[in-house]
């Protein structure tokens, strides 16, 4: 059976903690310092926001292409981002009547990212996408622009080529 675990812990209904090891890995993936060294991503807050909101991108982008199967999965995935986000502003001394609506503008930018990874990762130009969204329009030098475009695709291959039940278990090579 294809999608044996996944089917397997969906059913018994353990929800989001199914994939805590995938998003963990998620976020060591996002902090891994050549993105900010090689590729020249910003070392701040929303840099580091652009860079998880990325790879979780190219998570949801899988769990898209499962069709019904993956549905489930974005969601509780999803939901493991935002609970880390709220978690995140909360740390950083954001008071509770306005985190709802840094959540919301948290949510918009990582759907305004799926959609322009999920438009252009099919004919691998990330150029345009990764200058809006990665660097906050401002244009990086093409060296680092190629390193962080070149890992993204590799990456989302690595994503799309991955067992579920590896992936569940957070298993992506980078």
């Amino acid at each position: 059976m294809p999608f044996g675990l996944l089917k397997r812990l969906f059913h018994r209904d353990e929800g989001r903690d199914a994939l805590i090891p995938l998003y963990r890995r998620a976020v060591e993936i996002a902090r891994d310092p050549s993105w900010y060294v090689a590729g020249k991503v910003a070392d701040t807050i929303d840099g580091r926001f652009d860079m998880l909101a990325a790879i979780t991108s190219l998570l949801l982008i899988r769990f898209e292409g499962m069709g019904e199967d993956g549905k489930r999965p974005g969601v509780l995935l999803t939901e493991l981002f935002i609970e880390d986000m709220d978690g995140q502003l909360r740390q950083d001394g954001v008071g509770d009547v306005v985190v709802g609506k840094h959540i919301g503008r948290m949510m918009a930018a990582l759907g305004g990212r799926l959609t322009a990874y999920r438009e252009t990762l099919p004919n691998g130009n990330l150029d345009g996408a990764l200058t809006r969204n990665m660097f906050r329009g401002e244009v990086p030098d093409s060296k680092a622009l190629g390193f962080v475009a070149d890992r993204l695709r590799h990456l989302h291959a690595q994503i799309a080529a991955t067992d579920i039940d590896q992936l569940l278990a957070g298993q992506i090579a980078l």
